[in-house]
């Protein structure tokens, strides 16, 4: 069994180890505020399956959504698999499947127009086709970087991520425009989202640019991440082809699990479900 705190050096082992999965920047970074957090709060502790069970216990008292507590379980389990540690895995809080997202998250097609009109009249025009490319394509937003002119000239992209390597189409008129936006920014080849020093955006810089439009859109900033702009296009796709097998496979979901979390409709929604049913006299 072992004391104190986890070395730092098996931290880092652990980081490589992640690299070498081909894990995105931010899920890597993600893994090792948990792992951290976790070594702050075993302090001297001895580490074991008592150790690990009473975090979770603390994680629990913390008022953290259920959701939030298994992704920081995940990561921490990840890690003691990683030590062979096995024994110290911890089970995963029990969680009914939902039904419906909550609507302050939710972003609506209106919403999404607001955001485009103000990035419009506030002069952002990267930004405008940033958005428009994510939502148009459903590309993850660490995915933004195989939007390049030559991607923009075939019409697809050709995105390797994860491990897997996928085809995403992209429609024409988007390709229109991403090439007008090259030719204007002096970009002939490679990426075509990049800062005035030539390098790409980051997920970070992205998010605080959406976050920036928020007010002049009156859009609540609660619904205004990158990440719901490929909700929105998964939601809009599944309107128009009602295969959830096809969306998986274009948004590179290996679960179909995964891409049912995409499809929930907002509360509004499912009251006006159940009201439908006319079951109230």
């Amino acid at each position: 069994m072992d004391y104190g705190a986890i070395p730092n050096a098996q931290i880092s082992a652990f980081k490589r180890h992640l690299q070498s999965e081909e894990r995105v920047p931010a899920t890597i970074r993600k893994y090792l505020r948990d792992i951290r957090s976790f070594v702050a709060w075993l302090g001297a502790r001895p580490l074991g399956k008592d150790a690990a069970a009473g975090w979770k216990e603390y994680l629990r008292a913390s008022q953290l959504c259920p959701e939030t507590v298994n992704s920081k379980l995940s990561a921490l389990n990840k890690f003691f698999r990683f030590l062979r540690r096995q024994e110290c895995c911890v089970k995963y809080l029990r969680i009914q499947r939902r039904l419906f997202r909550r609507r302050e998250r939710e972003m609506s097609r209106a919403d999404y127009t607001r955001l485009l009109e103000a990035a419009k009249d506030m002069g952002k025009t990267r930004l405008a086709l940033l958005m428009e490319t994510i939502c148009a394509t459903g590309i993850r937003v660490s995915e933004v970087r195989y939007i390049t002119v030559e991607a923009a000239g075939a019409g697809r992209a050709e995105i390797s991520l994860k491990g897997k390597i996928r085809t995403i189409l992209i429609p024409g008129k988007l390709c229109r425009k991403l090439q007008k936006y090259a030719r204007k920014q002096k970009i002939a080849s490679g990426e075509i989202f990049l800062t005035r020093n030539g390098k790409g955006l980051s997920r970070r810089q992205i998010w605080a640019e959406m976050k920036g439009i928020c007010k002049k859109a009156d859009v609540a900033p609660t619904k205004v991440f990158p990440h719901n702009l490929r909700h929105l296009f998964a939601q809009a796709f599944y309107q128009v082809c009602r295969d959830v097998v096809k969306l998986a496979d274009v948004l590179g979901h290996s679960s179909i699990e995964t891409t049912r979390i995409y499809l929930l409709s907002t509360g509004t929604e499912h009251a006006r479900q159940l009201d439908r049913l006319g079951l109230v006299t």
